[in-house]
C-alpha cells in the first residue's frame, strides 16, 4: 500500500487488534510506526539537545506553526532556509497549525469564517490566521509534514455548537489543501465532532474525499472521560484509510498511547514526558516515581534499573531527588531525557510486537504496569489533621458543569453518570427502559398483597441512586393503586460511595430517604409504609456473590464500574453466572455499556441482545433477555442485533471478552454465529 507524498507501506497489524506497524518517508527521514513525536513548540523540546533527541530515538518532532508565526516569524525561516538548519535538526518536522493553540485563548481572540483574529502577545498587531496564513507560514518553516487549520471546541460541546465548529473546520481543510498547491511538504486533515458519532462520521467521509497525505483524530483529550476518548479514538480510526497515516494529536500517557495503537492509531504528540520532568515526576519500569520524594534521599540506584538512557547509566535516584528539590535546571534536563528515551522504547517494543504478531501479549502485560504508581517505594495516605469531606477512601465528589454532584473514582478517574444527573439517567436509562412502573402493577386475576414479587437485581449499588430510583418508583405506583410487592437485592464490594454521598446529602437529595442509612446500618431496609417494598444488600465481588442471591431475578441493572476499570463482572464466565441465576425465569438485563465485547459475551452466555436508548452522549446501551423472557413477547419491544452488528463484530478488536484464552475463541466464535438471535438474516 502506498500514500501519496509519502510512500507510506503498512508493514504488519496484529491478529486480534487494529494494532499495526508501517514505514513512511518524509523529505528527511525512514519513519517507523507506531511512533510518538516530542513536542518542540517553539523549534525546541524544552531542556533538550537536539542530538540528545537523535540519540533518543526521535523520527520527528512537532513545531508550532501559531509561535512560530510571532517569533522568530517566516521571514526568518525564509532568509535560513526553513526549521531543519535553524534548529539543527537533520529528521522529520511536523507543525500543527495554530488551531488549538486558538482555541486555547478564548477571550483573546474572534472567530469568523475567514479565521481566526487574535493580538500578539509579542507586540500586540492584530493578526488574522486564515487556512491560507497558516499554510503559507507552515511552508516557510518548511516542515515535512504540515496541518490543516482546524476548529477546535471543547470535546463536550453540545452538538450543535459541534456541528457549527464541524462545518467551519471541513471549509478550512478545502481552503488548506488549495493553499499547498503542488509544495513537497505533506499535509493532514484533521477529523473533529467532539463526542458526536455522527459528527466524527460526517467528518472523516468528507475529508476521505480530499487528497490529504494522512488523518489526523483531533478535538479529543480536552476535557471527556478516558473511556470517552478511547470509544470515539475507536470509532474514528475504523473510517480513515488504512494506506494512510493516523494521528491522535495531543495523546497522551504511556497507557493512553498503548491503547490507542490498540485501536489503529500510528503517530502520537504530547509535552508529558517533558512537562512532567519539569515537576520531578519519571515513567519507568517500577511504575511513576516523583523523585521529590524524601525516599529517594539515600537512593543510591538508577532512576530505572531496566533503562539504558544516558540518565539511568550515570546518574543516582539519590542526585536526581537533590537536582529537583533544589530546582536545578539539569534535573529537569536529565528527568526529561530519560522520560523520552522510555517513550520511545515503549513504540519500538510495540512495534516488535506487532510484526512478531504477538501484541495482545504485550498488550496485556503493559497495560497493568504503565498504570503502576511507585512499585519500588508505594504511597502511604497521610492523615490529615482536618478531614475533607467531599472524599472518603478511593472516591471523591465530582461537580459537572452543568451544576450536579457524582461519584469519582480516584484511582480509575471513572465517574458514575458523568454527563447525566445520576437520578435523572437512573430513571431514563433503568426504570422508564424497563418499563418498572407496569410491572409493579398486579395482573387483573391478582390481589396486590399476595401477588409474587418482582425482584431486581442492583449489580453496583455505587451512591444508591438505581435502587433510589426504583424505589421512588414503587412509592409513586403505590400511592396511585395496588402494587405487587418489590424485593430489591443490591451487589456491592464497597460502600465508601454512598458513604461519601450520604455525608452530603445537601448535594444528593435523593438520598433524604430512610433506606441507604438502612443498608448502611444493617445491610437490608424494610419500608415502614410499604409492607411490599423490601431491600437487602449482599456484600463482596459480584461474580463470587452471585450464588449468594436469595431470589432469582426478574430485572437486573446492570451498572458496575467499566471493564477498563474493573474487568471480571464483564467477562463470559460472570454472564453465565448470571444467565445460570435466573433459573430459567423471564429476565431482562438493562445497562449502560455498547462495548462490542460485552455484548458479545452476553449473546454467548445464553442471552438474547438488543440495542438501548441513548444516555447522555452514548448513542446506544443494550439490553439483554434470557429465552424465556424472549418467547414471551418482549422481543417485539426492542431493536436486535442484526447482520450489520455481526459484521462489525467480525472487524473489530473486541470480539472476545476480557481474560479469555486462545483455546476457548473458536468455542465462541461458534457460540455467537450459531445464537439463535441471527438464525435466518
Amino acid at each position: 500500500m502506498t500514500g501519496a507524498r509519502l510512500n507510506f507501506r503498512l508493514d504488519a497489524q496484529a491478529s486480534g487488534s487494529r494494532a499495526r506497524a508501517a514505514t513512511f518517508r518524509t523529505a528527511h527521514n525512514v519513519v517507523q510506526t507506531p511512533l510518538f513525536m516530542p513536542v518542540g513548540t517553539q523549534a525546541t523540546v524544552k531542556a533538550q539537545l537536539t542530538q540528545t533527541l537523535e540519540d533518543a530515538g526521535s523520527q520527528i518532532l512537532l513545531a508550532n506553526t501559531y509561535h512560530l508565526l510571532l517569533r522568530p516569524g517566516p521571514e526568518v525561516f525564509r532568509r535560513l532556509g526553513g526549521v531543519h538548519g535553524f534548529m539543527s535538526w537533520t529528521r522529520g518536522v511536523l507543525t500543527d497549525s495554530g488551531g488549538y493553540q486558538i482555541f486555547s485563548l478564548p477571550h483573546s481572540r474572534e472567530m469568523s469564517e475567514q479565521g481566526a483574529l487574535f493580538q500578539s502577545y509579542i507586540d500586540g498587531r492584530t493578526i488574522l490566521l486564515s487556512p491560507e496564513l497558516s499554510i503559507e507560514t507552515q511552508a516557510a518553516i518548511g516542515s515535512d509534514i504540515m496541518m490543516a487549520l482546524d476548529q477546535c471546541i471543547p470535546s463536550t460541546a453540545d452538538e450543535k455548537s459541534a456541528r457549527a465548529a464541524l462545518g467551519v473546520t471541513q471549509r478550512w481543510a478545502a481552503r488548506s489543501l488549495a493553499a499547498r498547491g503542488e509544495s513537497p511538504q505533506a499535509l493532514f486533515g484533521i477529523v473533529q465532532g467532539a463526542l458526536f458519532q455522527e459528527l466524527r462520521r460526517e467528518s472523516a467521509l468528507s475529508l476521505c474525499e480530499l487528497s490529504f497525505d494522512g488523518f489526523a483524530i483531533g478535538g479529543l483529550a480536552v476535557g471527556e472521560a478516558k473511556s470517552e476518548r478511547e470509544d470515539l479514538c475507536e470509532f474514528t480510526a475504523q473510517l480513515l484509510p488504512t494506506d494512510k497515516p493516523r494521528y491522535l494529536m495531543g495523546v497522551g500517557t504511556p497507557l493512553d498511547m498503548l491503547e490507542a495503537v490498540h485501536r489503529g492509531v500510528d503517530m502520537f504528540d504530547c509535552i508529558i514526558p517533558t512537562q512532567f520532568a519539569q515537576r520531578g515526576t519519571a515513567f519507568t519500569s517500577r511504575g511513576h516515581l516523583q523523585v521529590r520524594r524524601g525516599v529517594y534521599k539515600f537512593a543510591d540506584a538508577p532512576l530505572d534499573p531496566n533503562c539504558s538512557c544516558p540518565t539511568c547509566a550515570r546518574y543516582s535516584r539519590a542526585y536526581l531527588h537533590h537536582l529537583a528539590k533544589t530546582g536545578e535546571s539539569l534535573g529537569w534536563q536529565l528527568l526529561g531525557q530519560h522520560n523520552l528515551y522510555f517513550y520511545h522504547q515503549l513504540m519500538r517494543d510495540i512495534r516488535a510486537s506487532i510484526l512478531g504478531d504477538r501484541f495482545l501479549e504485550l498488550y496485556h502485560e503493559k497495560r497493568t504496569v504503565l498504570h503502576a504508581p511507585d512499585l519500588d517505594h508505594p504511597t502511604v495516605p497521610q492523615k490529615s489533621a482536618r478531614r475533607n469531606p467531599r472524599t472518603l477512601g478511593d472516591y471523591e465528589v465530582h461537580t459537572a458543569w452543568e451544576g450536579f454532584s457524582s461519584i469519582r473514582q480516584v484511582s480509575s478517574g471513572e465517574i458514575m453518570h458523568s454527563r447525566t444527573a445520576p437520578m435523572d439517567e437512573a430513571r431514563g436509562l433503568y426504570v422508564e427502559q424497563s418499563n418498572l412502573a407496569a410491572r409493579l402493577r398486579p395482573a387483573a386475576d391478582e390481589d396486590a398483597p399476595d401477588a409474587v414479587a418482582l425482584v431486581l437485581w442492583d449489580v453496583g449499588l455505587g451512591a444508591a441512586a438505581n435502587a433510589m430510583a426504583a424505589i421512588r418508583c414503587y412509592e409513586e405506583q403505590a400511592a396511585a393503586g395496588p402494587v405487587r410487592p418489590l424485593q430489591i437485592i443490591s451487589f456491592e464490594n464497597d460502600l465508601d460511595p454512598l458513604r461519601l454521598a450520604l455525608r452530603l446529602q445537601h448535594e444528593f437529595p435523593y438520598l433524604r430517604h430512610a433506606g441507604p442509612a438502612g443498608i448502611l446500618a444493617q445491610g437490608r431496609w424494610q419500608s415502614r409504609l410499604h409492607v411490599g417494598l423490601s431491600w437487602i444488600l449482599v456484600p463482596g465481588d459480584f461474580p463470587a456473590t452471585i450464588p449468594q442471591a436469595p431470589l432469582p431475578p426478574d430485572l437486573i441493572f446492570y451498572d458496575m464500574f467499566s471493564s477498563k476499570t474493573s474487568g471480571d463482572p464483564w467477562t463470559l464466565n460472570t454472564f453465565c453466572g448470571i444467565h445460570a441465576a435466573c433459573a430459567g425465569r423471564a429476565t431482562e438485563l438493562y445497562t449502560y455499556t455498547c462495548s462490542t465485547a460485552n455484548r458479545a459475551a452476553l449473546l454467548a452466555a445464553g442471552f438474547y441482545v438488543a440495542k438501548g436508548r441513548r444516555a447522555g452522549e452514548k448513542a446506544e446501551t443494550t439490553i439483554a433477555l434470557t429465552p424465556a423472557a424472549y418467547r414471551q413477547g418482549s422481543s417485539d419491544r426492542h431493536e436486535w442485533l442484526s447482520a450489520e452488528w455481526l459484521r462489525k463484530w467480525d472487524r473489530s478488536t473486541a470480539r472476545f471478552p476480557l481474560q479469555m484464552q486462545p483455546e476457548q475463541r473458536l468455542e465462541f466464535e461458534r457460540a455467537i454465529l450459531g445464537h439463535h438471535q441471527f438464525q435466518g438474516i
